[in-house]
């Protein structure tokens, strides 16, 4: 209990951390199944634009 006690903040900032990054990957998950992409889409400044989203053109 005292080890608890002792490192209380440091627990608090990882199960916030945790809870962040855990949203971010539903997210990213949920815009994947309607097929949206995470790139943002702005392939006019992308030098990898010909081959990113060459399959969705086909």
């Amino acid at each position: 209990m005292t080890w608890i006690l002792t490192n209380i903040w440091t627990i608090v900032v990882a199960l916030i951390l945790i809870a962040i990054v855990t949203l971010i990957i539903i997210k990213l998950i949920k815009d994947k199944k309607k097929g949206k992409s995470s790139c943002g889409c702005n392939c006019g400044s992308c030098p990898m634009s010909g081959s990113c989203h060459s399959a969705q053109k086909k």
